[in-house]
């Protein structure tokens, strides 16, 4: 296959460099089918003004080790959209980039736009005669991707989540006085990241007591009216919510507060739900209130990554390389569970084109009360993927990672 060349892209999260590691590891691991392991600087935006590292002479196995454990993007990552039309000159461009490497294999870590690019450039390439491989390893915290069961990313996320809010109830708590806490939490169109809120539960009936997805209308009325009884029965109440939660219109609650812009891609960039759910509790309940917004932490905490997590995100990037070099393109990595039985994921590829510009949302039959609950069914699901603890090497106190050389 020649030489390969690998890159990250979209949002990152605790575990997108675990893949980078599985990808450069198998890649080693075939020294008669692949020479050289490239790397993209910033994703294929950088790729096209001629960014890109020799992976094999950038790290050493000590490194290597360390960049597995690594959270954020090591080689940079980008938002990038290719056009539509596959006749626009930057496909010729970028092929002639590619031709210049002599790449046999290019791998794209990433969300669903990056899937998106994965699809392009393998129908172009069709379109040419390419013998060039192209193969998308899944990311994403939001686990909104088709065709799989969930994404890397997404169990270290989702441990972090339960871990915050679980503490951030715990603190809640401290005072009589009643109060509320909003937590908001990460999810445009998609609750699994705050679904994985319910697990700061000890039991039935612990806080966060209300908690709310984008995938059922959100109504202020019953909201407040929800909220009343809880504080009828306790004096501290938590509540969880998803960025994007939006009135039966359509309309995000973060827009009631002219909070949201929109980002390159057309995206509007949710933010400032917890506070307009904040001020709306506050005025209409007078009691003490404050939001919290966890953010960037959700997706950048590797110390609380999860082992599971990490060990199917390596395994993700070495499926990839497998499969490229079994003549596969224009594919996805995908995760099967086993249907009985203790937990097991199988690894295997599905068409790319069936995943991208698509989005899976949070199954109804797993929210449950008033749209402000989520049931057992999600909790069966989502322990396995938070379980086991990641080792991390410190430094003078603080967690050591891997930086790259500039």
């Amino acid at each position: 296959m020649r030489n390969i060349l690998v890159g990250q892209s979209g949002g990152p999260t605790a575990a997108i460099n675990a893949s980078l590691y599985g990808v450069i590891q198998e890649g080693k691991a075939h020294p008669e089918q692949v020479g050289h392991i490239y790397g993209m600087v910033h994703g294929i935006e950088g790729f096209l003004q001629g960014r890109y590292l020799d992976l094999k002479e950038e790290l050493s196995e000590e490194e290597l080790e360390l960049l597995k454990i690594t959270p954020a993007a090591y080689l940079g990552s980008c938002r990038y959209m290719l056009p539509e039309d596959l006749s626009a000159p930057i496909y010729p461009a970028i092929f002639e980039k590619l031709g210049e490497l002599k790449v046999g294999g290019f791998f794209y870590i990433g969300g669903n736009d990056s899937m998106d690019t994965v699809s392009k450039l393998s129908r172009y390439g069709a379109r040419i005669g390419s013998e060039i491989r192209f193969i998308g390893i899944p990311k994403t915290v939001d686990n909104d991707l088709m065709e799989i069961d969930h994404t890397p990313g997404y169990g270290s996320a989702a441990k972090y989540v339960a871990g915050t809010v679980r503490e951030i109830v715990l603190d809640a708590s401290v005072y009589h006085k009643k109060s509320v806490t909003i937590v908001e939490l990460m999810g445009r169109h998609a609750g699994w990241l705050t679904a994985a809120s319910v697990l700061a539960r000890k039991q039935a009936g612990d806080d966060p007591v209300l908690i709310y997805l984008p995938e059922v209308a959100f109504d202020m009325e019953a909201f407040a009216a929800e909220l009343e009884r809880a504080l009828a029965k306790r004096p501290c109440v938590v509540v969880c919510v998803s960025e994007g939660i939006h009135d039966a219109s359509g309309r995000f609650i973060c827009e009631y507060g002219d909070q949201a812009q929109v980002d390159g891609f057309g995206h509007k960039m949710l933010t400032g739900c917890g506070k307009v759910l904040e001020h709306f509790v506050r005025e209409r309940l007078g009691v003490k209130v404050r939001s919290v917004e966890l953010n960037v932490s959700q997706r950048c905490s590797g110390m609380l990554m999860s082992a599971t997590d990490l060990k199917e995100a390596d395994m993700a990037g070495r499926k990839g390389v497998r499969a490229a070099l079994e003549g596969e393109t224009g594919v996805m990595v995908a995760f099967r569970r086993a249907e009985s039985g203790p937990y097991e994921l199988h690894y295997e590829t599905v068409d790319v084109d069936r995943v991208c510009n698509r989005e899976k949302v949070f199954p109804a039959e797993w929210i449950e009360g008033l749209g402000d609950d989520i049931g057992p069914g999600f909790i069966d699901y989502v322990r396995p993927l938070i379980a086991g603890q990641v080792a991390h090497p410190m430094e003078d106190g603080v967690p050591l990672y891997l930086y790259r050389r500039r």
